[in-house]
């Protein structure tokens, strides 16, 4: 068993991903959360005031107003990082059979709320959503909170196979190219990282 300290520096501006409405969010996003012990606290923590349209998606906060992340998002980024490297037959990912059971039961991040450490206000990012359906095209707009570049999230990764170091690795550092939370083929959520032993 070994635990690493991950400290990661978002080089891009990085999206909310929870529903600023409660009520959204208790009807589909809390119903289907990992961890339905905490569906009241993740409910409580989303939203920023009154001045937040419907549709948007903002970063959870705590009782302060402190933006974080939580601990399955950076788990659901490595199931990301090590689904997409798994096609790149001379990495790692490639050789790990049912990886998502894998990530699920060997690797563990901490805290639960991961602090966000942003160096000014957060922004907004208002981007079209397309979609081709039976209808044809169709057009959306989508706006969401946005930490700045320079944002900094620090946590820890145990994992309980050591063999998991390497694939720890090609992972971050496919989120380096590719990003974590909403938006990512754009850009947003790319970061630098750096690990020390816990």
């Amino acid at each position: 068993m070994k635990t690493l300290k991950v400290r990661i520096e978002f080089a891009e501006g990085l999206l909310g991903t929870s529903p600023a409405d409660k009520e959204i969010y208790e009807s589909y996003v809390g119903s289907n959360a990992p961890d339905a012990p905490t569906l009241e606290e993740e409910i409580a923590a989303v939203g920023i005031g009154e001045v937040v349209e419907k549709g948007m998606t903002v970063f959870p906060r705590t009782e302060a107003g402190e933006p974080y992340l939580y601990d399955y998002q950076v788990k659901g980024f490595f199931k990301d990082a090590c689904g997409m490297l798994a096609r790149v037959k001379t990495g790692g990912s490639a050789k790990l059979r049912a990886y998502k059971k894998v990530i699920d039961g060997l690797v563990f991040v901490s805290p639960r709320m991961i602090p966000l450490e942003l160096p000014c206000e957060p922004g907004y990012c208002q981007r079209p959503l397309r979609a081709s359906t039976a209808q044809g095209e169709r057009t959306a707009l989508a706006m969401s909170e946005e930490a700045p570049a320079g944002t900094v999230a620090e946590f820890e990764v145990t994992l309980l196979d050591d063999a998991l170091e390497d694939l720890l690795l090609e992972w971050l550092d496919y989120g380096v190219l590719r990003g974590i939370g909403q938006w990512r083929n754009s850009g947003k959520g790319r970061f630098t990282y750096e690990l020390a032993v816990g």
